[in-house]
């Protein structure tokens, strides 16, 4: 049976950041990847925000993790010639009843160490953005875009400098935790079964899956797995905004907002819509992608609040998108679970559950935990 030194299962921005934190540590490594290409399922589709760090509760792993992976990121594009703009974000509250909120998220995000953010009046925020309506806002300069396949391309790239190997079509079939290892049986229409001295589930959608798949770890150390989709639906037009616009967060999600792409094409979204527990199971089944057009009647309403101006018949359906959630709704937010050994004793094994946004800012940050998590005695 071949050994192999490391594996990472999943082949998203995250499980390519872990991929390259392994392989500049000198140690053999392999991805793992369901689909054709890398990135097909919840890195390519979401907001393509980098987020400040302001939204999570202050020590979670969320809150640390963006605020350091921002700066490491930024410094990752400008060092690899990736796309990305900080163009910054106003927050708006829409009424006087969220200024106390507004002003909560700003204490908040001042406690996690984004040491940037300013409260503006309506009218500080009106010179920013004329085409705004607000009561108040809130500004994060240092919120930017990025172009998240060029990233991930570039995450590979250094992986594979040192020697790290994507393997495509290779879903994981099962495996079994062993002495010194996991054996993993992998592949498309020939399967092909080997050990591996340290494995990372990067799985994303399907990581609580993954690690049930594994026979011999413990069933209640998995959390409970759910998906909310989100739809997203672009502009006609102009886009009214040189900054990003975000109402209060909201259940489930940072609410209808307006971001833009590298281009200047501006789309509004994520909406919530959580799906049935039951989910179909990689390869054989997958999510349902397709945007529904009528569920942008929802949004107009929504934008409204912050863009009167919104033209009807303005939107039309651009993507959607899955977040891989171990809270269902009603529930409070779950944070990162990065899983290692310290936590659930098995050795070379780290699980990576519930990373939705920020994850994508957070990539190179989570990596090096995972690298440590690893090599922790």
């Amino acid at each position: 049976m071949e050994s192999i030194a490391a594996v990472v299962i999943g082949a998203g921005v995250v499980g390519l950041a872990c991929a390259r934190a392994l392989a500049r540590r000198g140690i053999e490594t392999v991805i793992l990847e369901r689909n054709a290409a890398f990135g097909c399922e919840t890195s390519a589709r979401n907001s393509e925000v980098v987020h400040a760090g302001l939204y999570y509760p202050r020590g979670s792993l969320k809150a640390r993790l963006c605020v350091a992976g921002r700066h490491r990121l930024y410094a990752f594009c400008s060092a690899h010639g990736i796309a990305h703009r900080r163009c910054g974000k106003l927050i708006v509250a829409t009424s006087a009843s969220q200024a106390e909120q507004l002003a909560a998220l700003y204490r908040q995000g001042e406690g996690n160490g984004v040491d940037d953010l300013q409260l503006l009046t309506a009218a500080d925020a009106r010179t920013l953005e004329p085409e705004l309506t607000c009561t108040a806002a809130l500004l994060s300069p240092s919120t930017g875009i990025i172009d998240s396949h060029a990233l991930m391309r570039a995450l590979l790239g250094d992986a594979e400098l040192d020697g790290a190997a994507l393997a495509l079509r290779s879903p994981l079939h099962g495996g079994s935790i062993a002495t010194g290892g996991m054996v993993l049986e992998s592949g498309g229409a020939e399967s092909l079964r080997f050990k591996a001295a340290m494995v990372i589930n990067a799985a994303g959608l399907w990581a609580p899956q993954v690690a049930a798949a594994l026979r011999g770890f413990p069933s209640a150390l998995i959390p409970a797995s759910f998906h909310a989709k989100g739809s997203y639906y672009a502009l006609a037009g102009r886009a009214p905004f040189a900054r990003l616009v975000y109402p209060l967060p909201e259940a489930g999600g940072l609410g209808v907002h307006l971001t833009l792409d590298l281009a200047g094409q501006a789309r509004f979204g994520p909406d919530v819509e959580w799906l049935a527990t039951r989910c179909p199971n990689p390869p054989a089944g997958d999510f349902d992608y397709r945007v529904d057009p009528a569920r942008a009647d929802a949004f107009y309403a929504k934008i409204r609040r912050y863009w009167p101006a919104l033209p009807d018949d303005a939107l039309t359906p651009a993507y959607a998108g899955i977040r891989p959630k171990i809270a269902g709704p009603g529930q409070p937010a779950g944070d990162f679970v990065i899983q290692g050994p310290a936590q659930h004793g098995v050795p070379g094994l780290v699980n990576l559950f519930g990373i939705e946004s920020p994850g994508l800012t957070a990539c190179l940050a989570i990596a090096d935990q995972v690298a440590a998590a690893l090599h922790r005695r």
